[in-house]
């Protein structure tokens, strides 16, 4: 029911494809007519209109949950104003639309992203303000700001997808551990507890969660990504203390390495490999039919004195800008986005659990009002986090590489912090300077 590749899951990534003012990222190539489905017989995207209204083509990146491709291009199918070819873009999604946007013949005239400055510099988002101003109280604040720049909104949000730690509280029993920890410090001393050998104490994925415990801990701290004077908001010494405890953890040898599946899958708890695991809310239906009662879940604990975090995740929908066909691209988008919330309750809990982006539809959400699910949407509420539209790939890579550096290569703390803050200050200066 969940992902089983990198990039598949309901999750989504920190930073979405930029097109900034200093160039374009193209990051890899898009075959023409890779990935494409048909929602309309024949239809292999977008091709000669039949009659029928225009032709748009709406790409998704390549969900692993059963039963998400079918219901994509039912949805299109079920569309009576236009003719809608849904592409099921495979492997890194965000570097594929880096390129996609640039190809006139086949650019998506609509497609799911993340917010980005850089791409409303380049002029490739459509504003949508129109779309969502009937039920813009209606939108949860934290998801109309993660879409909204300088006071235009671009993107309507789709799926709120949280992302904690699960544990085996049979495991925990086990061992004589009381509860989840309160420090990341606590999770490392727990981590160790647990690890039997054949069952390991924790799984971060491979990078040993040296590709996300760096924001995370950004945000525990109370500091900010990008400053009021749009410097880098992080250049604390508590960054470097805390990386150290994480270094702590990937020295311990409690981590779980060379699991079957990425840490967006649940394999490594169902198949007993772990006691704990970085996860996600798309996992929970598999977890529950998997281990029944024998789940907890905790937020991402607090580093160096800091709050506990969680990243809520997701996708946004967008319209292509400089697409063929935007006002019929606007009106398929709110026809499925906003008008639509059979669709979107469809999309939100048939296929793995995720909060929907509607307050009025989060009432309705049966499935996340009891157990550990209805615990997911509290953490959610009380500690949770999202991207800053000014955020940068580049930026997010150079916390990915000063927590990797330490982590993994052991590097001196200090001077690691310096490095990505230097970086993220050259790339803000690129922007706003």
């Amino acid at each position: 029911m969940v992902a089983s590749g990198k990039g598949k899951g309901f999750g989504g990534s920190f930073s979405g494809p930029v097109l900034g003012r200093r160039g374009v990222f193209a990051l890899g190539g898009l075959s023409a007519g890779a990935g494409v489905l048909s929602a309309c017989g024949g239809n292999t995207g977008r091709g000669e209109a039949d009659g029928d209204g225009p032709v748009l083509s709406q790409w998704y990146h390549e969900y692993g949950e059963a039963g998400t491709q079918q219901a994509a291009l039912d949805y299109a199918a079920a569309y009576p104003d236009a003719r809608v070819g849904v592409e099921w873009i495979p492997g890194d999604y965000d570097a594929a639309l880096s390129s996609g946007l640039l190809a006139e013949d086949e650019a998506p005239d609509c497609f799911e992203s993340h917010l980005n400055r850089g791409m409303v510099e380049a002029g490739q988002l459509e504003p949508l303000d129109d779309l969502v101003a009937d039920v813009i109280d209606d939108i949860p604040e934290s998801d109309l700001a993660r879409n909204t720049l300088d006071g235009t909104v671009y993107g309507i949000r789709m799926i709120d997808d949280p992302q904690y730690i699960v544990y085996r509280p049979s495991m925990f029993e086990a061992a004589g551990i009381a509860g989840p920890p309160e420090t990341f410090d606590e999770l490392v001393d727990m981590a160790v507890e647990l690890d039997s050998g054949e069952v390991k104490g924790i799984d971060f994925g491979e990078a040993s969660g040296a590709d996300r415990l760096g924001q995370h801990m950004i945000h525990s701290l109370g500091l900010s990504f990008i400053g009021a004077d749009r410097q880098a908001g992080f250049d604390d010494a508590r960054m470097a203390e805390g990386a150290g405890s994480v270094r702590r953890l990937s020295e311990s040898g409690a981590l779980l390495l060379g699991a079957p599946t990425a840490w967006w899958d649940p394999s490594s708890m169902l198949q007993g490999l772990t006691a704990m695991s970085w996860t996600g809310l798309w996992t929970m239906p598999a977890l529950l039919e998997g281990l029944g009662d024998d789940i907890g879940i905790f937020p991402c604990p607090g580093f160096a004195g800091g709050a506990p975090t969680v990243f809520n995740g997701g996708w946004s929908a967008f319209v292509n800008a400089n697409g063929p066909n935007v006002e019929a691209a606007k009106a398929f988008t709110k026809w499925l986005w906003v008008d639509h919330e059979e669709f979107i309750l469809d999309w939100c809990l048939s296929y793995g659990f995720h909060i929907p982006s509607r307050l009025s539809l989060r009432a309705q959400a049966d499935e996340l009002t009891s157990g550990p699910a209805a615990e997911a949407v509290a953490i959610a509420d009380e500690f949770g986090w999202a991207e800053d539209p000014d955020w940068t790939p580049a930026m997010n890579t150079a916390v990915n590489d000063m927590m990797s550096n330490i982590v993994i290569e052991g590097a001196d703390p200090e001077e690691e912090l310096a490095a990505a803050v230097a970086t993220v200050n050259d790339e803000l200066d690129g922007i706003f300077g």
